[in-house]
């Protein structure tokens, strides 16, 4: 296929749910996939693919939104750099809204700091260049997906000697966040729809231990909705045949051993922390990526003072559990009431990645008077 509407044919896509269905019928069990990245979760609730699924089949939202797993103390450690005066502080447009212990980017530049937003690193660079008598700090953020560009960002700025530009390092790895969620005994996990613009970086062969390990089936998948549909009936047929392996949907990108010039610009840059606070997860032993000690120069930890502070979520947000997918969005007691788009207290339903975003944006609240798969009442859903 080689067209957007391809992958949208609702005639193709009657054919995949029906043959879901049929196999869903061979299956006694009440199966629990999560979709890993939160692009699935926008597609899945944008086109309506879960309603239509059979009651069997639930789908859990996992934790692959990179802005959602931001603890508070970074965002904090973010805003502390902000106050600097010497400081133009550069991020992506998602993290603006992100709420820390007090304030977010966005309330901290109503007040005065100078934040700016890019949609990519080589713009800091840029205006690092412009600026050569204040330091420019980028918010390096996301999974493996993201940190190749800010790899090659240093590097150049390594190449063109640009003394004045860091960046602030907060990327994650995806494999230690799986391995964690595997090792929670309260998720009962039956497969893996597996994301797909990371893949695209590391390849498939980094998730062998799911299958080899864990024995569950995964399957990396596009985005389109017959990629998801696809991976699905992929899914249920190796539940039904009682194997596990991991399969490649997304093939027309993804390569088994990923994008090796991306990987040795992320190695040569980067190095593996020995653990990383992530939103709801906790610490999760080698799930960052630090500068390496040769490009400490553009590490803004190693230039700048920086509080390190930990900081508890909001007492009344459930973002930590919904990122595990042990909730679904509507299960907080704070959702679409408290928070919202417009009043967001958790990092779920800010992210234009989130599993509470997605939920409210695609309208998938009319549940009043009946009840999820899980069996918990949604009669008090109402937006």
């Amino acid at each position: 296929m080689k067209y957007v509407d391809e992958f949208r044919n609702p005639e193709k896509a009657q054919a995949l749910q029906k043959e879901i269905e049929k196999l869903s019928q061979k299956i006694d069990t009440h199966i629990k996939i999560m979709e890993v990245c939160g692009g699935h979760t926008h597609s899945i609730f944008k086109y309506g693919i879960e309603e239509i699924l059979p009651d069997n089949i639930e789908l859990i939202h996992g934790p692959g939104c990179p802005v959602c797993v931001m603890p508070k103390g970074r965002i904090d450690d973010a805003i502390a750099l902000c106050q600097n005066p010497n400081i133009i502080f550069t991020t992506f447009g998602d993290a603006m809204r992100v709420p820390g212990s007090k304030t977010s980017l966005l309330q901290a530049k109503a007040q005065g700091a100078d934040i700016r937003m890019v949609y990519s690193p080589l713009d800091s660079l840029k205006i690092a260049k412009e600026n050569p008598n204040q330091e420019i700090v980028f918010f390096g953020l996301g999974f493996e997906t993201t940190a190749p560009s800010t790899a090659f960002t240093i590097l150049q700025a390594a190449a063109e000697n640009i003394t004045n530009f860091s960046m602030f390092s907060n990327h994650v790895l995806v494999i230690p966040a799986l391995q964690a969620l595997l090792e929670n005994p309260d998720l009962k996990l039956d497969g893996f729809v597996g994301p797909g613009h990371v893949s695209m970086v590391i390849g498939t062969e980094p998730y062998e231990f799911i299958a080899q390990q864990y024995h569950k089936p995964i399957v990396i998948s596009g985005f389109e909705p017959l990629d998801i549909f696809q991976s699905i009936w992929m899914l249920l047929k190796q539940i039904v045949e009682n194997h596990c392996q991991v399969e490649n949907q997304y093939n027309r990108l993804v390569e088994p051993a990923g994008n090796q010039n991306a990987l040795k610009a992320i190695n040569k840059v980067f190095a593996v922390r020995e653990k990383f606070a992530w939103r709801g997860l906790g610490e999760i032993p080698n799930s960052g990526f630090k500068i390496r000690e040769e490009y400490a120069q553009f590490d803004a930890e190693a230039k700048f003072t920086i509080p390190n502070l930990k900081v508890a979520d909001h007492k009344a947000c459930q973002c930590g559990e919904i990122l595990k997918g042990v909730l679904k969005p509507w299960q907080c007691k704070v959702f679409g009431t408290a928070c919202t788009p417009e009043t967001p207290i958790g990092t779920c339903m800010v992210s234009s990645e989130g599993a509470c975003a997605a939920y409210y944006k695609y309208g998938r609240l009319s549940k009043m008077g009946k009840r999820d798969k899980s069996g918990v009442s949604t009669e008090s859903l109402s937006v």
